[in-house]
């Protein structure tokens, strides 16, 4: 059965602007409903989907790091070229990775890394994760136990390549995260079950931001826009964009 792809989103307000990012293996929908909030309060939100994302999961073999940015900077493009020439850049865990390489690479309002890893994650907990979300989707289409054990095999077999290349992004962002200087929101969950929480306390001291904040939602997991604190997250981060020098209203 073929499922329906979720989309990319851009929803148009003021001139503020705000690029929402998702993580890995997921899409869009990770960032809609933050999305929906700020839009209902007048920032224009862009959420972009990344190569291979999205759609079954061989796909993402196809695809890698080099790609996915690619597409955050053809989101930045597009920002621009409607005229949304300021933009703070939010992001979850791969997204939140971006969101930080935003702020050396762009000219950034503000970055909200939510949940982002600076350390490469153990690779059996990398391989059971995607190996999980593979089987998920299988399910959803349908697929027989005996067809699902076989495909899952050749994936298991090929996803340790992107895998590799993830891990690399993850250790030069870190490497490079103390270039910035834009006013950042670090966002993490307590109960994070995907990430070394500790991630958080590094990047809001290796960051050389005058206006930094770290705030931890001590109920929350891993995707953290999905969780029973959203709500408080999304007053959160409009209370720091809301503080955020825009030379646009």
């Amino acid at each position: 059965m073929e499922l329906k792809r979720p989309k990319p989103f851009f929803l148009e307000s003021g001139p503020r602007a705000v690029l929402l990012l998702h993580g890995f293996t997921g899409n869009s929908i990770d960032v809609r409903q933050l999305g929906r909030y700020l839009n209902q309060r007048g920032y224009t939100c862009c959420g972009p989907i990344y190569s291979g994302h999205g759609g079954p999961p061989e796909e993402l073999l196809k695809t890698g790091p080099k790609e996915w940015w690619q597409d955050v900077c053809r989101a930045v493009e597009h920002l621009q070229q409607t005229g949304h020439t300021e933009f703070a850049v939010c992001g979850l865990s791969l997204g939140g990775v971006f969101s930080l390489k935003c702020g050396y690479t762009f000219s950034v309002k503000g970055i909200i890394p939510m949940c982002a890893p600076a350390y490469s994650a153990m690779r059996d907990r990398l391989v059971a994760g995607t190996t999980a979300y593979a089987r998920t989707y299988k399910q959803y289409q349908g697929k027989s136990g005996e067809e699902i054990t076989v495909e899952l095999q050749e994936f298991r077999r090929r996803i340790p390549v992107v895998l590799d290349q993830l891990s690399a992004l993850i250790d030069n962002v870190r490497e490079e995260s103390h270039k910035i200087t834009a006013p950042a929101l670090i966002i993490q969950a307590q109960k994070d079950e995907m990430i070394n929480p500790e991630s958080a306390h590094y990047y809001y001291d290796s960051i050389h931001s005058t206006n930094k904040q770290l705030k931890w939602y001590e109920n929350s997991t891993h995707v953290i826009t999905l969780g029973t604190e959203k709500v408080q997250l999304h007053k959160d981060i409009y209370a720091f964009l809301e503080s955020l020098d825009w030379s646009v209203s």
